[in-house]
């Protein structure tokens, strides 16, 4: 299971290597979709560490990244936003961004 971030935990999570965070909603399909895609992701990179932000529970983070439409997938590099993505991708989309952040 993915590990849930907060506005308490987030800054601390993505301060040291390679982050993928996923800002979903339990309701939107495509996060739906996405969400199995990233668990395996997450089991197959364990040099990379994969959260998820419910942007419904922490609408302050959603704000602070302009998350305008999710699935919205953000990666960071030694706490520094390094790209990003919005709308369901493929694993192999997935794993390619993976790959150029853990550079």
């Amino acid at each position: 299971m993915l590990k849930h971030l907060t506005t308490t935990d987030f800054d601390q999570t993505i301060a040291n290597g390679a982050v993928l965070v996923d800002f979903f909603a339990d309701w939107c399909g495509p996060c739906r979709m996405v969400a199995p895609i990233l668990e395996k992701l997450a089991t197959e990179n364990s040099d990379v560490t994969i959260c998820k932000v419910n942007v419904d529970d922490e609408p302050e983070l959603a704000r602070r990244y302009g998350i305008m439409s999710i699935p919205t997938m953000l990666f960071f590099k030694d706490g520094q936003m390094v790209d990003k993505s919005v709308g369901a991708l493929g694993k192999p989309a997935i794993q390619s961004k993976i790959d150029a952040i853990r550079q």
